[in-house]
């Protein structure tokens, strides 16, 4: 492997060396602990780039570039639409779709994610209120937004979310916060305290990725968790990987042990769709079914009575 080029540090300041070195020192910290790493001309352009990126990220917020799409929830017997997750989606005027995993962690670094939330809160809260009144018999029962560490750390967060609900509202039963395991043992007294918090207004909860965490059993029960989500990468080799079929398994019955119900997300196949079914996992979505939309997209559905299934047959797939 070439080594990489070297960076020209003749027209450099004293902050620029400052600047650079303590790029470095966070880039040696991520790999690891006992380890060194030199400053040079990809570390470089990869600054600059997040640089534009966050600066892109402001001026998007200012000029309304971000917008939610919405992917189905549906109930796994029925195939009902039982509710949706709102997702953010970026297009840049210049870049085109930006991918959420690039742009969201730099919102949480730079703390934009605070105002952001607020206003992805907002807008979810707003269409699911007016899902509820123009669909009034449909099986629709709650919109789901994902609620970053960060957020969920705020002091205030709980009388922010009752205030969203007021000013749009959308009764508390009807919004169900994701939070990720990670952001939970970051600092998990406090993440209780606020789930407590939010729990007790009538607000459900999930647990997103769970089983890729590294203490999802020692934390679970501390938590009021009322879904439980099943991470795509286990729903990806369910049909194909013995193992993941026993992780998926155990994730259902854990949570029906305790009381709580399963989504499994990035189902793709009908074959997966009839395993998740016999395993007893109440909720998919996926794209099988569709995926992320934008709002009058998702209303269409609502219209069509939630049938989004490509086949109501089913085919098992082998066990291994």
């Amino acid at each position: 492997m070439a080594a990489p080029e070297q960076f020209d540090f003749s027209d450099q300041t004293a902050v620029d060396f400052l600047r650079n070195a303590d790029i470095a020192m966070y880039r040696a910290k991520a790999e690891g602990k006992s380890r060194y790493s030199v400053f040079d001309t990809v570390m470089h352009a990869q600054v600059v780039q997040r640089l534009h990126l966050e600066t892109d990220l402001r001026l998007a917020i200012e000029r309304q570039e971000l917008q939610l799409y919405y992917q189905p929830i549906l109930a796994t017997a029925t195939h009902e639409i039982i509710g949706f997750e709102a997702l953010l989606r970026w297009h840049h005027p210049t870049r085109g779709m930006i991918a959420p995993a690039e742009f969201i962690p730099i919102a949480e670094e730079t703390g934009l994610i605070i105002p952001l939330g607020r206003w992805i809160l907002w807008e979810a809260c707003h269409q699911m209120q007016r899902w509820k009144a123009e669909f009034p018999n449909s099986g629709l029962r709650y919109m789901s937004v994902n609620l970053s560490g960060r957020e969920l750390l705020q002091p205030d967060i709980t009388d922010r979310i009752t205030q969203i609900l007021v000013e749009t509202g959308l009764e508390p039963h009807h919004l169900k916060l994701e939070v990720t395991e990670s952001s939970l043992i970051t600092n998990t007294e406090v993440a209780g305290d606020r789930l407590k918090q939010l729990s007790a207004t009538g607000i459900k909860l999930s647990l997103d990725d769970f089983g890729t965490g590294y203490s999802s059993l020692s934390y679970l029960h501390r938590f009021p968790v009322n879904h439980l989500k099943v991470d795509r990468s286990f729903v990806k080799d369910l049909c194909d990987n013995d193992e993941s079929l026993k992780i998926t398994e155990s994730i259902v019955v854990l949570a029906h042990s305790l009381n709580m119900k399963v989504i499994a997300e990035g189902v793709e196949h009908q074959s997966q769709l009839a395993r998740l079914r016999q395993l007893g996992c109440e909720y998919v979505q996926g794209y099988l079914f569709s995926p992320a939309i934008p709002a009058n997209s998702a209303t269409e559905l609502l219209k069509q009575r939630c049938d989004v299934l490509p086949s109501d047959e089913f085919h098992l797939c082998s066990s291994g």
